[in-house]
């Protein structure tokens, strides 16, 4: 990992190659439209400058997730929040530990920041830097309490798998994030990708786990009642870090 003090590699939509083209790399999303609602706006505009990490201000000299917040707290990082509908609900039944949620759509975090503001979680921060380059580059090892991954995008088409966030070197990256002895939430609805999801941590030496009884504490998204409309089976994972 590269230190606080060191320039970071750069993120992905910034790498160039030797002759200025852009590079072109597998990312685990797609940015989509931008355009904020009257909700979004509003949410946007009382609450992105206190809780919103900038893009750019990861690439300066020094930076540290840890000054996000003006405490030090147990750190959970929540990959792909969403709208918020997960993220408020579990951030304000922890205001002990502070949230770190990643989320590329920014009108999604637009409606996140009104929804954490309702339910009084003034603990969380939203970051839109790639999560699986901020993990790597942001994220010191051992120093994760928690680790949220819900309904993450399945890539259902075959050509696209290589695209999910749960891969094996992404759920290594994410492993050694972890501190000894926490866990890894994930949820999905689709069959295959929980199946890759086991296959995958399974397999992974630090991890330990596997599917688990839905938890109770994570409330029922939009996105998990479109998954019951259609029929899907809501598969929920746990995954323990037990080794050193």
């Amino acid at each position: 990992m590269v230190g606080v003090n060191d320039a970071r590699p750069a993120r992905p939509h910034h790498k160039l190659t030797d002759d200025g083209r852009r590079v072109r790399e597998v990312l685990t999303y797609s940015r989509r439209g931008s355009r904020f609602t009257p909700k979004q706006a509003a949410g946007w505009a009382a609450h992105q400058a206190d809780w919103v990490i900038p893009d750019e201000a990861v690439d300066r000299p020094g930076f540290r997730i840890a000054d996000a917040w003006d405490r030090e707290a147990p750190l959970i990082v929540e990959i792909g929040s969403g709208v918020g509908e997960a993220t408020a609900a579990l951030a304000a039944a922890r205001p002990d530990a502070n949230i770190l949620a990643f989320e590329v759509w920014r009108p999604g975090i637009a409606d996140s920041l009104w929804r954490v503001a309702e339910a009084g979680a003034d603990n969380v921060r939203f970051c839109g830097v790639d999560a699986v380059w901020s993990l790597e580059h942001l994220i010191e090892p051992g120093s994760l309490s928690e680790l949220w991954t819900f309904f993450p995008d399945p890539w259902h088409k075959t050509k696209h798998n290589k695209r999910r966030f749960v891969t094996a070197t992404n759920a290594a990256i994410a492993a050694s994030r972890l501190e000894h002895g926490a866990v890894w939430r994930l949820a999905t609805d689709w069959a295959d990708y929980a199946n890759q999801m086991v296959d995958v941590l399974d397999a992974e030496p630090l991890l330990e786990g596997g599917r688990v009884g839905r938890w109770d504490d994570r409330p029922v998204t939009r996105f998990e009642r479109k998954g019951l409309e259609k029929g899907r089976t809501i598969t929920d994972l746990a995954y323990t870090r037990t080794s050193h």
